[in-house]
């Protein structure tokens, strides 16, 4: 039976001068900003006054913010809670798919439930039970190999779950699975990005896709006006970049995605980075170019705003004094099927390129953790993209890096994959689900043991010069994807034996029994990591297959 809050309206007596002095005290401690930020949330949805004492703000994304709160039972119990602020001009769509998704998937096998929902006007807070957790930055190095194998095995039962209901989650990450090493509780978080399958059991996921689908469609393919001077309807420069479109990498040397004729390019949509409940996010990027009316389109050489790119380019296309509505969408079409591509491996994207048509394509999600499909824009996306980004967070867990893949683009982050996966193992791949890869050279794929071992520095002994601090045992293939640090001796306190190096150089070589048994991983681990990172999502393990893989053979699903 749910406990019922108190509220003032219950109480026989005015509050007291002490719960007065707590409030000021509690809010003594919290910053300006904060404070401030308190105060409108109860300003916008004053309910919240009656029912709950806000703590603190414990995260803060582009889509919302979370505070920690506490709430007076009528037991006499204070319970702490966490209460999501949504920002006002989220879709009331998406808003009522991710409480469908919490309320019907949530609350079990480490997903998030939901306890109550407030509205008010266009401010909507969700309130769910509040889980201490701890930064997943903060415990990598620290965690034991038997609570990295319990973390994976929780995450894939919350990502089992899901995946039954026909959820795609998309933002799969650490800070959105919390996770108490104390209480070895967990919690799978942030539904608003969730997306459903064909087949979902979350009937509002399928409006809100159907209205996905009717805004892209509205979007690649403006009209022309009418009457004498032909336009196209797209965004102003500012709107566009209000929406988020993210910059070209500045060389594509490496790998670049090839359309065939007539064939169609990256989508100028946008996901922000997400990060709601308290860790902050590292690939963050945005676009700062402003557009300078005297610049000559196609002539540019220098890197700028693609969505401002794209409008200009379009204008020049379809804009003319002279042009019938016919002889605009005709030049529209035909342009790109005429004009040859010039910008490959260059450090900018021609006209040509730029005006063709966007391909409509999902790619919402955190950059390090999309799956190979929705980097190349593949509009068939399942629940195969949650399991890469399961991948992804067990190869940080084993390597002991963390971001482990840090790309500001999707061409950049597809080219990291391959140093890890193998250039032809991708290419094969994209040609699975209709993409064609073109890669300037030969990357051979890594043995997976072997990267991660050398990374977390227990494939073989670090060595140090007596007086010097251990150096990077990174290769230098590695060293482009992994975050810099310095090479752990050991992890937790354990005693070293020192033998002299054969080298002659003074160098001493530290090797000592790890009691955290990161020297004894077994190869399953790294066999279900490779099915994870299966560039091709149709043959990628699920998460069923995955709770029933050896690694956790005396492990219950």
């Amino acid at each position: 039976m749910e406990a019922v809050f108190k509220s003032p309206c219950d109480e026989q007596h005015p509050p007291q001068a002490e719960d007065f002095q707590e409030k000021q005290d509690q809010n003594s401690k919290l910053s300006a900003g904060v404070k401030k930020d308190i105060e409108k949330l109860y300003e916008a949805v004053p309910q919240l006054v009656n029912v709950f004492k806000i703590k603190e703000k414990i995260g803060e994304g582009t889509f919302s913010s979370v505070y920690l709160a506490t709430a007076q039972l009528q037991t006499g119990y204070e319970e702490k809670l966490a209460l999501k602020h949504l920002i006002p001009t989220s879709h009331p769509l998406r808003i009522a798919a991710e409480l469908q998704c919490l309320t019907v998937a949530g609350g079990q096998d480490n997903v998030m439930g939901v306890k109550y929902c407030f509205r008010r006007n266009d401010h909507v807070v969700i309130v769910m039970p509040y889980l201490e957790h701890e930064s997943f930055l903060d415990i990598l190095n620290s965690l034991s190999f038997e609570e990295v194998r319990e973390y994976m095995f929780n995450l894939l039962k919350a990502l089992r779950r899901i995946h039954h209901f026909g959820i795609v989650h998309r933002d799969v990450k650490p800070s959105n699975f919390l996770y108490n090493r104390q209480l070895k509780e967990y919690a799978l978080v942030d539904f608003g990005l969730a997306q459903g399958t064909p087949d979902t059991k979350i009937e509002l996921l399928k409006a809100a896709h159907s209205e996905d689908e009717e805004g892209s469609c509205s979007q690649n393919n403006p009209t022309v006006a009418s009457g004498n001077e032909a336009s196209a309807s797209v965004p102003a420069p500012k709107q566009a970049a209000a929406k988020g479109a993210e910059k070209r990498p500045s060389s594509l040397s490496k790998t670049q995605i090839k359309q065939g004729r007539g064939g169609k390019e990256d989508s100028v949509q946008h996901s922000v980075q997400r990060s709601v409940f308290g860790e902050r996010n590292f690939n963050v990027y945005s676009s700062t170019y402003q557009e300078n009316s005297s610049t000559k389109l196609i002539k540019q050489s220098k890197m700028t705003d693609v969505s401002s790119r794209r409008l200009v380019t379009k204008k020049k296309i379809i804009s003319t004094k002279t042009m019938s509505n016919g002889a605009a969408r005709k030049a529209a079409s035909v342009c790109s099927l005429n004009l040859i591509c010039d910008c490959y491996a260059t450090d900018r994207v021609c006209s040509v390129c730029l005006s063709r048509c966007q391909q409509v394509a999902p790619r919402a999600g955190t950059p390090g953790f999309r799956a190979p499909e929705v980097l190349t824009k593949c509009p068939t996306q399942t629940t195969a993209i949650d399991m890469w980004s399961a991948g992804i967070v067990f190869l940080s867990l084993l390597s002991g890096r963390y971001p482990f893949y840090k790309a500001s683009d999707d061409l950049t982050a597809l080219a990291q994959i391959m140093t890890v996966r193998g250039s032809r193992e991708t290419i094969q791949a994209a040609k699975t689900f209709g993409k064609s890869v073109l890669c300037t050279q030969v990357v051979p794929a890594q043995n997976l043991r072997t990267l991660c071992e050398k990374l977390r520095g227990t494939n073989s002994s670090c060595k140090t010069s007596q007086g010097e601090a251990p150096s990077k045992a990174v290769s230098d293939s590695a060293s482009q994807l992994a975050a810099d640090k310095p090479c752990p001796e050991t992890l937790g306190k354990q005693p070293h034996h020192l033998t002299s190096s054969q080298e002659g150089d003074g160098a001493l070589e530290i090797k000592a029994a790890d009691p955290k048994g990161w020297d004894q991983v077994p190869d399953e681990a790294y066999d279900l990591l490779d099915k994870l990172l299966d560039l091709n999502p149709a043959t990628r393990i699920t998460a069923q297959e995955a709770l029933l893989h050896p690694f956790f053979k005396d492990m219950r699903p």
